[in-house]
């Protein structure tokens, strides 16, 4: 504000010396001194040629630094102009815009660096008026897909017909589906299709993801793997290095030429751990062994009621002692296809986790509930106890994973892959201080 009343104030003043130069010229001509009056009207037009200049210089100026801002052109250079304190507040303001500038496009290179680098197929749409253009594709859809890098939705409709129809099925709106597209003449790939629509600034933006099942199994295959091998490794170091201790002391109390009774003590004390530790090992490595040579499911058709019946007579006992109370909601007769000494497992591994979870409640109760949905049967087994922590929730299916010190950490883990051979699955929830595993089986 200081600096334009100081620009104002000049342009004041030129305009005053202006008009005084005029005065004292026609006063000149007055007195006839003619020559003189020439003179000043000479001054007077060098006064407003310099006024002109520093008006349209100011005026251009002025243009070009907000069309540079207007139309996001940083490439100009003022330093000439810097010192000159009438512009202080403009350049400050085209700095200022040039400085966002620059990091907004530092930002934008770093993003689609990411998205260019994800393996996952990655298209944003932007609605403009009532057709879609292209905001962004990244290398991977386009060289996945082998579509070029087009700007208009209508283009990639040429190229991925498949694609399109089902996005445009559904108006643009939220999806989460399997889709099966063919790439170049090849076999059919199926793909793991998300869509989700956003506003932003009054902007309509669609956004679409896709990823290869393939590459889904392969990622969800090599972090159970490595979640394993974290297991297993551990598991055999808890055993392997207190056994080598162990030796190595016995090592050094052999290679005395006597042993003493406190000796011979140590001796069978050590003995007497390396057989417990090695019990352990045989117990890991009996349970890895059941894991991995599950047999295959000898099916036959059994009524659920009768096998939920026989796995509660089995584990009353457990039930008495810790006085929980099994509330059995399936009346109606529902057939299942599935071997029953299986499910039995199954079923008990799921009560015995119940009975565990609920040693600290006062009020302990165990609900069993199913229902048949399209042509599924969704056994539900739910207990009020102190539920999965959520640092947790994602490990209690792995091999040898347990919260208890008496456990062995393969019931989950033989539980889901008994259901899976079934052709089912199982998936667990924990809300409003209740736990509920969920077993689905699909009907032959």
């Amino acid at each position: 504000m200081f600096k334009t009343f100081q620009t104002y104030k000049l342009l004041f003043l030129r305009l005053i010396f202006i008009v005084l130069g005029i005065e004292i010229s026609i006063y000149f001509f007055k007195i006839n001194l003619i020559f003189t009056g020439f003179f000043g009207l000479f001054i007077v037009f060098l006064m407003v040629r310099e006024m002109y200049f520093y008006v349209r210089n100011f005026v251009l100026l002025y243009d070009k630094t907000i069309a540079s801002i207007l139309q996001n052109d940083f490439t100009s250079d003022f330093s000439k102009h810097k010192f000159n304190k009438s512009y202080t507040d403009l350049f400050q303001l085209y700095d200022t815009m040039k400085s966002k500038q620059n990091e907004q496009v530092s930002k934008d290179i770093i993003y689609r660096s990411i998205l260019n680098n994800i393996e996952t197929g990655i298209i944003i749409l932007k609605k403009k008026e009532n057709d879609w253009d292209i905001f962004l594709m990244n290398d991977y859809f386009s060289s996945h897909f082998n579509v070029p890098k087009v700007s208009k939705w209508k283009y990639l409709r040429n190229q991925l017909p498949s694609l399109c129809e089902i996005i445009e099925e559904d108006n643009f709106q939220e999806i989460k589906t399997a889709v099966e597209i063919r790439i170049n003449e090849q076999n059919m790939q199926t793909f793991v299709l998300q869509a989700s629509r956003t506003e932003i600034f009054e902007k309509d933006y669609f956004i679409v993801l896709l990823d290869s099942i393939q590459n889904v199994v392969e990622k969800k295959e090599k972090d159970a793997w490595v979640n394993l091998m974290k297991v297993i490794s551990h598991e055999l170091l808890n055993s392997i290095t207190p056994i080598r201790s162990i030796c190595q002391n016995l090592q050094d109390l052999v290679e005395q030429d006597s042993l003493s009774a406190e000796d011979l003590e140590d001796v069978k004390n050590s003995v007497e751990t390396m057989l417990r530790r090695s019990d352990h090992l045989q117990k890991f490595v009996e349970g890895y062994r059941k894991l991995a040579m599950l047999p295959s499911p000898k099916k036959e058709k059994i009524e659920l009621q009768d096998l939920i019946d026989n796995c509660i007579l089995i584990m009353n006992p457990l039930f008495k002692e810790n006085q929980i109370e099994v509330i059995n909601k399936i009346s109606s007769k529902r057939w299942i296809n599935v071997d029953s000494q299986q499910m039995e497992q199954v079923f008990i591994n799921l009560f015995t986790n119940s009975i565990n979870a609920l040693k600290d409640t006062e009020e302990k109760q165990i609900l069993i509930s199913a229902e048949v949905k399209e042509n599924r049967t969704f056994i539900k087994i739910t207990d009020n106890g102190n539920g999965i922590e959520k640092e947790i929730e994602n490990k209690i299916f792995l091999p040898f994973f347990t919260t208890r010190n008496e456990g062995a950490g393969i019931g989950l883990t033989l539980s889901k892959n008994i259901i899976e051979a079934h052709g089912g699955y199982i998936s667990h929830k924990s809300e409003h201080q209740k736990t509920t595993f969920e077993i689905c089986l699909f009907e032959d």
